[in-house]
């Protein structure tokens, strides 16, 4: 998940700065997931902002999940889908887990390792 650190309710309130912070934490997300299992890793990805259509929700606080669908290996898939993308039983791991795993790769991409 990434979470802005500024209270914003949608991406379009973003500054410059926090546009480009989000695009190098995308690419940094994406490449440990990649180099997690040495694969090109897939995932879905959602964008949570205020409803526009219902007045102003200025409790709301943008952020953005991502559901992989590798958790153990590259050849046990799991696709969440409905009730199943937010809810810790479904996942064979656990979230801290998880974070360990991801903080402890590099933040280089596997391929470009492996050429040099």
């Amino acid at each position: 998940m990434i979470i802005s650190k500024r209270h914003v309710t949608s991406i379009k309130y973003f500054n410059e700065l926090e546009k480009l912070s989000l695009a190098e934490a995308i690419q940094k997300l994406t490449i440990k997931y990649d180099n997690l299992f040495e694969t090109s890793f897939p995932y879905s990805a959602g964008m949570h902002q205020a409803p526009v259509n219902a007045g102003d929700h200025p409790e709301w606080h943008w952020h953005m999940h991502f559901y992989p669908p590798l958790l153990r290996s590259a050849t046990v898939k799991k696709f969440m889908v409905g009730y199943e993308m937010l809810a810790n039983p479904q996942r064979d791991i656990t979230p801290e887990f998880a974070a360990k795993k991801l903080r402890e790769l590099p933040s280089e991409h596997y391929k470009s390792l492996t050429t040099k």
